[in-house]
């Protein structure tokens, strides 16, 4: 697949509010997009990691995301988090820190996206390991039940910024 990705956009974040991937480096003319997250990490303690669809540069800010995962944890049973009619996506559920040896790494896939008769949507695999020894990854997906074009992906913190992270947007070549 290595010679099937074509990067299109990079952002290093560094205490960031937010990252945004392909606002201004858009290129419509693939059918599938990959978002790799490396060594993201939070600075503000017990929050999650969200992300909305952006539609002529700017994030959907609407009640129109569904998301729905299968959480695994080293320390505890599998978890299933269904979250209808949200402002975003959720991409992690338990509360990462702003410890220095906490990290999230993050594959998600994006279709549809140039698609206006479409709902756009997604599917992504999350793995974290927590300052206390504890591995979490989920794997899951979202839809945003709006059927419109977008142009890019935005990545917040639920609280506080991201202090740091690698966020790289590809597209597929067909």
């Amino acid at each position: 697949m290595a010679g099937s990705l074509i990067k299109i956009d990079e952002e290093i974040a560094s205490s960031s509010a937010s990252i945004s991937l392909g606002a201004t480096d858009w290129d419509s003319s693939y059918d599938v997009y990959m978002v790799k997250i490396n060594d993201m990490q939070y600075d503000t303690d017990n929050t999650s990691l969200g992300m909305r669809v952006l539609a002529s540069g700017s994030p959907k800010i609407t009640s129109d995301y569904d998301t729905a995962a299968k959480v695994f944890r080293s320390n505890a049973a599998f978890a299933n988090n269904a979250l209808p009619n949200y402002d975003r996506t959720y991409l992690t559920y338990i509360g990462g820190s702003n410890v220095a040896t906490e990290s999230l790494n993050a594959v998600i896939y994006l279709f549809n996206m140039n698609n206006a008769s479409e709902y756009s949507f997604n599917t992504f695999e999350i793995s974290t390991f927590q300052y206390t020894g504890v591995l979490e990854g989920s794997q899951g997906g979202s839809v945003y039940t709006v059927a419109e074009a977008h142009n890019g992906v935005q990545f917040f913190a639920g609280s506080g910024n991201i202090s740091a992270g690698k966020f790289t947007l590809y597209g597929l070549k067909k």
